[in-house]
């Protein structure tokens, strides 16, 4: 795309470029000159920039500042920059950091994505992690932030850390819980539960030790990071797929979803026995009370027959509860000083919590062992009945 189409297409679609800045005298006014050379619907927030960066802003009068009087984390600028972009009538926004990594010629990579979209789409840079230049614990905290990511909404990237991305601001969440680097996961994981695509487009990457200035605290924020995968996690399993999953009910016929969602007849043997040997699992372990939630939701996850991995979880049906009970206490008998003498107690939820350990343990053994007993009796069994080729 040449400069007058894509400024063309940044005004039509209503596209401003956002740029949160704290202390970056070095690169900042280099960002801003690249992305007026497509538009003048930049934002710049301006973070408690102790160094000469309200100078620097001072030269742009033609851009719209936002000033905050103290540092508060790049997540709460970004959201002071949504607000802001929503009052002046702009439907999509470009982040863009301005620490000098990211090349503002770029920009049409972003248009040009959303110009070829039928539907709202947020896209995210992808800086092609693997070349000579990145630093390694960049690369690797991308990898272990993609896994997250793909766990939580079942969509792979190839980078989901960098900043450089095109939101619809009309599509993300309205109100947000994280202040700082988090934040940047928190709003595309809460926009892909949305429904709302998340792609990533190619883009250029520069890092120049003398000029980039990184706030990344590794520790703190790593440690904030992996609290906040841990509630995305928890909240994927226990309410987003048991929700998708009612939708999906919802959305067909009775008889589709039994074919698409339930029965899933085309499942190899190899998926059918997995299914069962989870259902097994979640069965026999110490999941009182979440046991349907986490069946339904480990086999939507990793694709799975979901039929037949309730079913098999029902082997904790009550008539059977005292048989388990007996045998997990049993089984972890040799781990802990517990309980030995089972079977002269009355076997109730009262020796359990006087023997918890000892109950955990043995449940865990148990439930490992059933899996893996049925999981390979029904491959076997279906392998006679029906060979994969």
């Amino acid at each position: 795309m040449s400069f007058a189409e894509v400024q063309n297409a940044i005004s039509e679609k209503k596209i401003c470029v956002l740029i949160p800045t704290y202390n970056n005298e070095k690169t900042l006014r280099r960002v801003i000159d690249g992305v007026l050379d497509y538009t003048e619907s930049i934002i710049v927030v301006n973070d408690g920039s102790t160094d000469a960066t309200p100078h620097i802003l001072s030269q742009y009068p033609q851009i719209t500042v936002i000033t905050l009087p103290e540092n508060k984390g790049k997540g709460n600028g970004l959201k002071t920059g949504f607000r802001k972009a929503k009052e002046l009538g702009h439907d999509y926004a470009i982040t863009i950091d301005s620490d000098g990594q990211h090349y503002p010629d770029d920009i049409p990579v972003f248009v040009e994505a959303l110009l070829k979209e039928k539907e709202d789409i947020l896209l995210i840079g992808n800086r092609n992690m693997a070349q000579d230049g990145i630093p390694r614990k960049s690369s690797f905290g991308n990898r272990f932030s993609n896994f997250w990511f793909w766990f939580e909404t079942g969509i792979k990237l190839e980078d989901t850390q960098s900043g450089y991305r095109l939101y619809p601001l009309h599509q993300i969440p309205k109100k947000f819980f994280t202040p700082k680097f988090e934040f940047e996961i928190e709003i595309i994981v809460r926009t892909a539960w949305r429904h709302i695509p998340v792609k990533n487009v190619p883009i250029k990457v520069l890092y120049d030790p003398a000029e980039r200035v990184s706030h990344f605290r590794p520790f703190k924020d790593f440690t904030r990071i992996s609290i906040l995968n841990t509630i995305l996690v928890t909240i994927t399993l226990f309410y987003i797929i048991p929700r998708n999953f009612v939708n999906n009910f919802k959305k067909k016929s009775f008889k589709r979803f039994i074919k698409e969602d339930v029965l899933e007849s085309d499942g190899s043997n190899r998926t059918k026995a997995f299914s069962i040997a989870l259902g097994v699992f979640i069965g026999l372990s110490p999941f009182w009370g979440f046991q349907t939630l986490l069946v339904i939701s480990l086999s939507v996850l990793f694709k799975l027959n979901k039929v037949l991995a309730f079913v098999a979880s029902n082997i904790s049906l009550p008539p059977f509860i005292p048989f388990i009970i007996a045998a997990s206490l049993f089984l972890g008998t040799p781990f802990v000083q517990g309980e030995s003498n089972i079977l002269s107690q009355d076997l109730n939820f009262d020796l359990i919590k006087n023997n918890l350990l000892q109950y955990v343990i043995g449940s865990f053994i148990l439930s490992t062992t059933g899996a893996a007993l049925s999981g390979a009796a029904t491959f076997l069994f279906l392998n006679k009945l029906n060979p994969e080729n």
